[in-house]
């Protein structure tokens, strides 16, 4: 009941901005995934939606010009999506932000008693219904830290040297 009165508050705080929750989604998720991630079926994995739900929210936000769709320079059949400059600004007003400013009445002791009871609480269900986790880059164990290719990190899962900025972003391919 709680997580429902703050979803729909935070939604009704998007609505006023002018993005639908579906919308809202796409541009936290493409805020925070990697490079290899900001893709359609990246998004679609993550939200656990249709296609044609994603392709629908994806039209709106590039007719809005916070997203834009851009052809992959290594397989010009993929498409990878980015955030525009005014997808960035959208998000530093991000309704979320007062669902984090409202946590700072907790003590570092509850704030972590959270955290884990609510990672705890996706893990059940991710595994229950067969989601992906899509955890932090670091914590994937395909991470290779301070790697010596040229890294600094690396990903020996798709082979490709990562920075320090690649490892705090979420992954499509990230297993724990």
């Amino acid at each position: 009941m709680l997580l429902e009165r703050f979803g729909r508050l935070l939604q009704s705080r998007g609505h006023e901005l002018g993005l639908k929750p579906a919308q809202w989604e796409a541009l936290r998720y493409l805020g925070r995934a990697n490079r290899f991630s900001r893709t359609p079926s990246g998004l679609t994995a993550y939200l656990g939606s249709t296609k044609g739900t994603v392709s629908q929210t994806l039209i709106a936000l590039e007719d809005k010009g916070l997203v834009r769709k851009k052809a992959d320079r290594d397989d010009r059949r993929a498409v990878r999506l980015e955030l525009t400059a005014a997808g960035r600004r959208a998000l530093e007003a991000d309704p979320l932000l007062e669902l984090e400013a409202s946590l700072d009445v907790l003590g570092r002791r509850e704030e972590v008693a959270l955290d884990q009871a609510l990672t705890s609480v996706l893990a059940g269900h991710l595994e229950r219904t067969g989601g992906r986790p899509f955890g932090l880059c670091r914590t994937c164990r395909y991470f290779e830290k301070n790697a010596t290719d040229g890294g600094p990190h690396r990903c020996s899962l798709l082979e490709v040297k990562l920075s320090a900025d690649d490892s705090e972003q979420i992954c499509v391919e990230q297993e724990a």
